[in-house]
């Protein structure tokens, strides 16, 4: 191949597909999609992620912040499986899950060092909260590096919370469906 010869892309070597095609597979993968369903996997995803978090954190003494990393995963995967989407709206329930995922991981890890230093019961020092000990709590412990890694949980959990489809996906659908093995 010459220097000013350009190979032809994989995307470029697909046959045209009419728009109207595109949108009726889009619209077939839609119909697919589950919200709600993907929101209660989402949450799953951000208790267990939050416990494991807790847990970690209580048997180590030490705050490891890219365990926030791994609640932005556990929710985008749980949502993108179980929900099925292709919209955005996904991805805004997995950032927000992630989020309310990684709060309650710090918040579970800073009971679980109270029980530790009182000598108290974890389910006890989980019994003694309140809104106002909730916020005095998250204050107290936070740390400005919090932010970059919720931050990086959140764009995590939006990025894996649905699929984009590729055009090359779309074309096979269109195949198969032409071909009736829809």
């Amino acid at each position: 191949m010459s220097e000013n010869q350009v190979s032809e892309s994989p995307e470029e070597a697909l046959p045209r597909i009419d728009e109207s095609e595109i949108q009726q597979v889009l619209d077939q993968m839609r119909s697919g999609q589950n919200l709600g369903v993907g929101i209660i996997a989402g949450l799953f995803g951000s208790v267990i992620g939050a416990g494991i978090w807790a847990g970690i954190t209580v048997l180590t003494h030490f705050q490891i912040g890219w365990m926030a990393v791994g609640v932005g995963f556990l929710v985008g995967v749980a949502i993108k499986k179980f929900g099925n989407g292709i919209d955005k709206s996904f991805g805004y329930v997995g950032a927000a899950l992630a989020l309310f995922g990684c709060a309650l991981g710090n918040l579970l890890a800073v009971c679980g060092e109270i029980a530790i230093e009182y000598e108290m019961g974890y389910f006890d020092v989980l019994s003694r909260l309140n809104p106002e000990i909730i916020k005095d709590l998250m204050v107290d412990t936070f740390s400005p590096m919090d932010i970059v890694f919720y931050i990086i949980a959140l764009y995590e959990a939006y990025y894996l919370s649905f699929r984009r489809p590729t055009r090359r996906e779309i074309t096979a659908l269109i195949r198969n469906r032409e071909n009736g093995d829809e």
